[in-house]
């Protein structure tokens, strides 16, 4: 089943999440057509290879064209026209930057991944339940409401300041009228009668001056309430979101909803403002003793302006967190000279700022004491927001090719690099600008969340490992001396975050058995881990007992395998992988020999092995795990072909393949059968073809086990031995001669 049917079949929950990330810049009706020809390409190489993303565009367009040419046999003209739209959205948008779509699939197919993963988790961890709580929700819907309450409050009072315009002018016409009468023509009984009335008109001018500048009053303490409170609270948890979307976890949305909110604020504001500008006009040219426009309108005006800084401040955000576009699982982890992208949004949306506001990038602005390594950002560090780049036009701007340079020291070298001190330093990039707007200056300012500036790639496990442990264990978005003094974390939210390392990074999360066993593996022994507190030190530090390397670079090492080797075996399930010695061979030992499961290495890095049970004729059980397989070796031959190929000489010198059925009785082939590189070759004779008279081979992993031996085997025990070779060895030399032959 592919990728794509699985999504479709997901609860209505996990599809509003997968709605959030398709938009104009890769339409889901183009995902839903091509949806095998797209799982079937590889985006995340085309995203770092400029030539190939070329081609796969090129592909792409090819693909829609023939789509296009199937839907008009079949006159669907609303297919039609999205179809012409989306070609010419590709060809226009991606024709000078055609890795810019290839990050975009890539993206799009790895968190339909996740969410896949998050799926098929029985129950939600703390971190995933308190961002998804429904007091989230219901505040959500609560500020939209009096956003939407107070719009309507300020359009009723421009009714009201135009009703007192209008009573105003019809007061002044009346009363110059009196005015330009001759003396003895206001001494008559119908002027007087007019005197009254006009006193009475300007009573009544009284009252809804009062009553306009109170309604304004009103406007502008509600939004002042809603600002202070609910929507202060939402924009905070806005960015929790997405620091924890940054490691991993539930892709964040929210965005264009807080944006609705601010701009309508923004405009309600100016609107005010203008009501106010409306009413110093009127007091120009009338005013009168106890008049109230003189003495409220000056505070009402500053309160005004007040919230409008306010909120432009706000509202100036880091969309998209710092990225190497060649590492998009590893956010704000820049290495020195490396191109980086990242997008700024400023949530006012008003049409008189389109490229009115140019924002201007640097790092470690106002910095001095945190790290003795200088930073300098290259290339175009100056761009203007627009609402053209952005597929929701968006008032926003996005650097794509700034690198950090790092500067010399005054001594002539470059600051400490050993293994943690450049790691655990935290730098920050900033981000300036200045909005001019209805005789208004507003500076603006913003940073990212704290960044690890590396110089080496090897540094980059380590400094994924400083990013997860800030975002999982602060809120300060700007406390970059952290690491003087680390806190300790939640080891279950420790462990949910791991999981999502797994989710996001090779397409399948981690259930509670193997979270189990990663607790045990931190901690030791068995341990209740819900309110354990772990240490930075212990996550990330210090050696394993008995090993030479941390929990962190292990279990980083396994990623890599995964990724590189046996992602479709993890992805669909297959790997048991995190289990002890001790749990396997308690899994096993009641089983149909031949059983086997695959763990990964708990001494090795980057390596997998499998163990299987057997059961000697006395009826004993007994175990075999073969030599971990590390990338080197998997690199030469896949490790599907190898679950299929591998045989073990036993005393009586029969080679057989002792794997039947994968834990707990699921048959290899059933398995591992669609990953296998090809049909298992049947033994052939040097008589029976071959390439210019040659046998056909393949390499098969064959181990010697002895009777009385259950311990693994040496990387001398596995030889390279085709089908071929073994048929002639068989007719030509008797089974002891094969055997010392192996030998």
């Amino acid at each position: 089943m592919s990728q794509w049917s699985q999504v479709q079949q997901l609860e209505i929950k996990f599809l509003e999440q997968v709605d959030q990330f398709y938009d104009d810049n890769f339409p889901m009706e183009i995902r839903h057509l091509l949806a095998q020809w797209i799982e079937s390409q590889d985006w995340e190489a085309a995203a770092n290879n400029e030539a190939m993303a070329m081609i796969l565009l090129q592909n792409l367009i090819i693909q829609v064209d023939e789509q296009l040419d199937r839907v008009s046999q079949e006159k669907n003209l609303l297919l039609i026209h999205n179809l012409k739209r989306v070609r010419k959205l590709l060809q226009g948008k991606y024709h000078g930057n055609p890795m810019h779509i290839a990050v975009i699939i890539s993206n799009c197919l790895r968190e339909e991944r996740r969410i896949l993963a998050a799926a098929s988790m029985p129950v939600q961890g703390p971190l995933e339940k308190s961002l998804q709580s429904s007091v989230v929700s219901e505040r959500q819907r609560n500020v939209e409401h009096k956003v939407s309450a107070i719009k309507n409050s300020a359009q009723m009072t421009d009714q009201d300041v135009k009703y007192l315009e209008d009573l105003q002018e019809e007061f002044d016409f009346r009363y110059k009228t009196i005015q330009s009468l001759e003396q003895n023509d206001k001494n008559s009984a119908l002027i007087k009668q007019e005197m009254l009335a006009l006193q009475a008109m300007l009573n009544t001018l009284d009252y809804k001056r009062k009553e306009v500048l109170s309604k304004i009053g009103r406007v502008i303490h509600e939004i002042d309430m809603l600002m202070s409170n609910m929507l202060t609270e939402e924009l905070l948890d806005w960015k929790r979101r997405q620091q924890i979307a940054c490691i991993g976890g539930p892709l964040h949305g929210g965005l264009d909803q807080l944006q609705n909110c601010f701009t309508l604020l923004a405009e309600s504001l100016f609107q005010v403002r203008r009501q106010l500008e409306k009413l110093d006009e009127l007091l120009t040219r009338l005013t009168y003793d106890g008049d109230p426009i003189p003495v409220q309108r000056p505070q009402l005006l500053e309160k005004v302006n007040f919230l409008l800084y306010n909120l432009f401040r706000n509202s100036f955000v880091v969309e998209r967190q710092p990225c190497m576009p060649t590492h998009p699982q590893r956010p704000m982890v820049l290495k020195t000279l490396i191109q980086f992208t990242v997008k700024l949004r400023l949530l006012i949306k008003l049409p008189e700022l389109n490229y009115q506001i140019r924002v201007k990038a640097t790092i470690d602005k106002n910095v001095s004491t945190v790290s003795n390594r200088r930073f300098v950002l290259c290339g175009t560090h100056v761009k203007a927001m627009n609402m053209d780049e952005s597929a929701n036009g968006s008032l926003s701007v996005e650097f794509r090719h700034l690198q950090p340079k790092e500067m010399k020291t005054s001594a002539g070298s470059k600051g400490n690099e050993g293994p943690h001190m450049v790691t655990e330093e935290l730098h920050s990039i900033s981000f300036e600008t200045q909005v001019c707007l209805y005789g208004l200056t507003i500076n603006l300012e913003t940073s990212s969340l704290p960044v690890v500036m590396i110089s080496n790639v090897s540094q980059l496990p380590n400094a994924w490992a400083s990013i997860i442990w800030y975002n999982l264990s602060t809120n300060d978005p700007q406390n970059l001396s952290f690491f003087n003094n680390p806190p300790a974390a939640t080891l279950s939210q420790l462990l949910e975050v791991l999981s999502w390392q797994f989710s996001s990074y090779v397409g399948r999360g981690l259930n509670s058995e193997q979270l189990n066993m990663l607790a045990e593996k931190l901690m030791g022994q068995q341990v209740s881990y819900n309110d354990y507190q772990l240490s930075w030190a212990k996550f990330c530090k210090e050696h394993l007992p008995g090993k030479s390397f941390t929990f962190w670079v292990w279990l980083e090492a396994i990623l890599d395998l995964i990724k590189k080797h046996i992602l479709p075996l993890w992805i669909d399930g297959y790997v048991m992988g995190f289990v002890s010695k001790e749990k396997e061979r308690i899994l096993l030992k009641d089983k149909t020999p031949g059983t086997f499961l695959l763990r990964f290495s708990e001494s090795n890095l980057g390596g997998i092995t499998f163990t299987w049970v057997d059961q000697l004729e006395n009826g004993d059980v007994t175990f075999h795990s073969v030599e971990p397989y590390n990338k080197g070796r998997l690199s030469a031959l896949p490790f599907a072909d190898i679950l299929r190929d591998y045989k073990v000489i036993m005393a009586d010198n029969v080679p057989e393949n002792p794997l039947k059925y994968l834990y707990p009785d699921i048959p290899k082939d059933k398995a591992f059968g669609k990953h296998y590189s090809c049909q298992p070759n049947e033994v052939s004779k040097p008589s029976d073809g071959g390439g210019k008279g040659y046998v056909p081979s393949v390499f098969i992993p064959v181990s010697k086990i002895l009777n009385d031996s259950t311990e693994p085997h040496s990387p001398s025990d596995l030889l390279p031995m085709s089908p071929s070779v073994y048929a002639v060895l068989r007719e030509h030399l008797s089974p002891t001669a094969i055997e010392t032959a192996v030998s």
